[in-house]
Formats: structure tokens, sequence, C-alpha cells
């Protein structure tokens, strides 16, 4: 099975595609979509739905895990966030792809085994599970390795919120 995860963002969405066998998971590519900070939101949003319609052709992933949305303090960045997890979102129904969404402290259990672990602790399982030589770059990148991973292992549970066409 091939996994998209995808960090959500505005000015930066992270994404990582893992192939998952039997147990083993293995990365295949993973980057980030920027977005220029001077450029209105209608055109940073049209962008990263260009973009992601790009991956999911190149990459052809079976399904797309995504991180649930976290309000912190800052409800303008939220929103933003929102805008742009939107757009990610219906551009994988288009491609009638499944979507899966995590929270924060799912990633965290199922990278880790501990649902408060901090961020360095998920890179560095992130690391060591997929067996590479460095945490993947930048580091919504590495985010979005560790949703997909967390889709892998995690994948028969029910607490995956699944959505298709129709």
């Amino acid at each position: 099975m091939r996994i998209l995860g995808i960090d959500p963002g505005y000015a930066i969405v992270g994404f990582g595609l893992i192939s998952a066998d039997r147990g083993e998971q293995k990365l295949l590519t993973c980057g980030a979509i920027n977005t220029k900070a001077g450029d209105e939101m209608a055109y940073r949003l049209m962008q990263i739905q260009d973009d992601m319609k790009q991956l999911l052709e190149t990459f052809k992933p079976d399904v797309v895990a995504i991180e649930e949305l976290f309000f912190n303090t800052n409800i303008t960045t939220g929103i933003n966030v929102a805008q742009a997890r939107g757009v990610i979102m219906a551009e994988c129904c288009r491609a009638e792809i499944p979507i899966f969404e995590y929270t924060p402290l799912q990633v965290k259990m199922a990278v880790t085994g501990y649902g408060k672990a901090e961020k360095r602790q998920v890179m560095d399982m992130t690391k060591r599970l997929l067996k590479l030589d460095d945490v993947p770059k930048p580091d919504d990148a590495a985010d979005a390795v560790a949703i997909a991973l967390c889709h892998a292992r995690s994948s028969t549970s029910l607490l995956a919120n699944k959505y298709r066409k129709g």
C-alpha cells in the first residue's frame, strides 16, 4: 500500500510517501509545497490545490493520511490552515483517494508509543522505523512522514475516519 501523509498548512504543506507491506514500511519520497507569503490567500489555496493534484497524479497513493486540525491560540492561523486543509481534502476526493484523519496524539502514539511524546522523539522514531540515515527535511515533511507511518501502523483501527466519494 502506498500512503501519502499530509501535514496541512497554508505557507508550507508537508508530504511524505511511504510504502507499507506486511509490517514493513519504506520511505519513497517526501518534501513540501511552499506558497509565497505575499500572495493573496486565494492564490495560495489555488497553488496548494494544483500541487496536490500533481502529487496525486505523480505518486498515485492508495490512501491519504492527514493530520486533523489543531487550534492553538492564533485563531487566524487556524482558519487559514483549515482552508488549506479543505482544498487538500477536496482534491483527494476528486481523485477518489480515501482520506484518513489522525490527531497529533494518535500520530505520537502510533509512532512512539507515547501520546505526549515531544516532536524530537517523533522525528527520531520516524527515522528509526524507516531505517533512515537522517530525519526527513523540512520539519513539515518529517511530520507528514510520521502521519503516513501512523496510518501504516494503525490502519486496522476503528479510530480511523475514512472519507470516500458517494
